[in-house]
């Protein structure tokens, strides 16, 4: 196995593990958003943490799943053409969006967010509300994982792609997975 395989590795297993994990957010939310109105409408009584804690599990969600999306192929494509090429073509196109769209975008983020971050971490930022989540530099750090998770898979998206062009590999498993609908 080549140094570029078990780099792609690396980076697919750890976004398919945190895919994974950060989907359970997905059944706490509706859990929680559940509580918060049961208790607002039933009990009468609010609980800002919690409806905090809501958004907080809808930003991880989105932000920490968005490396596990584009492993699975879980993006939207404009598949126009995409469909019916064949995988070397597939490879190419994969390679010329990641280079020219997804690592530039990803890196934009990372740079534009970093002081935004940085700012909130000074300041241990907290809840505008008194009971609220005092960890919205916590939050905000997702902004950055997100980016860097993004830009990983990227970069395995691109070896992977690289290895059919050069015939090292049939098709990638984003390619796969298209064929096969998963």
């Amino acid at each position: 196995m080549s140094g570029l395989q078990r780099g792609c590795d690396v980076i697919d297993t750890l976004n398919d593990r945190i895919g994974k994990a950060v989907a359970w957010a997905a059944l706490a939310m509706v859990l929680l958003q559940f509580i918060v109105v049961v208790m607002r409408y039933v009990f009468g009584v609010g609980a800002i943490m919690m409806q905090e804690g809501v958004v907080y599990l809808h930003a991880v969600l989105f932000l920490l799943g968005a490396g596990y999306t584009l492993l699975h192929g879980g993006h939207v494509r404009v598949d126009i053409f995409y469909r019916d090429a064949n995988p070397i073509t597939k490879a190419w196109v994969d390679v010329i969006g990641v280079f020219v769209f997804l690592i530039p975008t990803a890196a934009l983020v990372l740079w534009a967010s970093w002081p935004y971050v940085a700012t909130s971490w000074s300041v241990l930022e907290g809840s505008k509300e008194t009971s609220g989540i005092h960890a919205v530099y916590l939050l905000k750090t997702a902004i950055l994982a997100f980016a860097g998770l993004l830009f990983l898979q990227a970069l395995s998206m691109a070896g992977r792609s690289w290895m059919v062009i050069r015939g090292l590999a049939a098709e990638t498993p984003e390619q796969t997975e298209d064929l096969h609908g998963a």
